[in-house]
């Protein structure tokens, strides 16, 4: 079993290698090599199996031909523009969520297997004037050029697997909370830095009130969910090989709360309310009332309410001092 993750560099990324390294097999065989691809040099995995790093640009259809080789059995596709950038840079997002896609699916189709491909598509697909709640039928009606990009990606999945050309299954991620690290340019930033942030000290801006409600998952159950995701057989994907992945849908004030509940009331002291209206104006046509019916029928899962997503931060991935 070959596996490529493409975004291998990024923190969900790194914790799904990591994982894959543990369990040592997919799809019920064992794992013989894992490659690492990223725009930037991805960080090094320990594994009891050969794994290779590369730096690369998936915009580039030369490159994404070097890196696919035909003994690649299994791709996990994560990598992306995030929201608020691929809103402001609309060519940036094009040429990686749009052009980038294509350029790897159309290497899949040109090899002499059928590779398994797990596609990382967003609830940014949904929007507009679609009543609640989103069902596994919904109509995709993104409002920004990040969702619009990102259907377009789960439209790709669809026709290539209906033809023959990947093995595909896509799934729209809710928000990973808590994620480590610094901010990015994700308009839903904030979701981590309001806990993250203060849980180290440190002073965090929220650009909504205490009543925005969103939908919410850890990044373990992501890397869980990717996995099975994978291990699905085509049968059971059925003729639409996209889904929303399972979340819980809470407000600001109920992942304040949770955090409270797990680290005391200090850290929510950190916290200073300031309206951001760039950030606003992407989230305000967000929704929250999923009910990813596919998905839990495949043993995929939501998180056990937010104090686990804290708890699963503070064990995992915070800084230990």
């Amino acid at each position: 079993m070959n596996i490529l993750i493409i975004g291998g560099g990024g923190f969900i990324g790194q914790k799904l290698a990591r994982r894959l390294a543990e369990i040592g097999q997919l799809r019920g065989r064992q794992i013989a090599h894992m490659t690492l691809a990223d725009v930037a040099m991805p960080a090094p995995v320990d594994a009891p199996f050969a794994v290779d790093t590369i730096e690369t640009d998936i915009t580039d259809p030369v490159r994404v031909d070097a890196l696919i080789g035909e003994g690649t059995d299994v791709i996990f596709h994560l990598a992306a523009v995030v929201s608020a950038h691929a809103e402001a840079e609309f060519d940036d997002g094009m040429a990686v969520n749009l052009d980038g896609v294509r350029h790897v699916l159309d290497r899949c189709r040109s090899l002499p297997t059928t590779p398994v491909f797990v596609f990382t598509s967003s609830l940014a697909i949904f929007g507009g004037d679609v009543p609640d709640p989103i069902e596994d039928w919904t109509i995709p009606n993104p409002q920004t050029s990040y969702g619009t990009q990102k259907a377009i990606g789960e439209l790709l999945v669809n026709d290539y697997s209906r033809r023959g050309f990947v093995d595909g299954r896509g799934f729209r991620l809710p928000t990973i909370a808590v994620r480590p690290g610094k901010p990015n340019r994700a308009a839903s930033s904030f979701m981590s830095s309001i806990i993250r942030e203060p849980l180290h000290g440190e002073s965090a801006i929220c650009p909504v009130d205490p009543d925005f409600r969103h939908y919410y998952l850890s990044p373990k159950r992501c890397v869980e969910n990717l996995i099975r995701g994978a291990n699905a057989e085509a049968a059971a994907l059925g003729r639409n090989r996209c889904m929303s992945m399972p979340g819980q849908s809470l407000t600001i004030r109920q992942m304040i709360d949770a955090m409270t509940a797990v680290a005391g009331p200090e850290p929510a002291t950190r916290i200073k309310w300031q309206e951001q209206p760039d950030i606003a104006e992407i989230v305000k046509g967000w929704r929250f009332d999923y009910r990813p019916q596919r998905a839990l029928a495949l043993g995929l899962e939501a998180d056990d309410g937010f104090e686990e997503n804290v708890r699963f931060y503070m064990q995992e991935d915070m800084p230990k001092d």
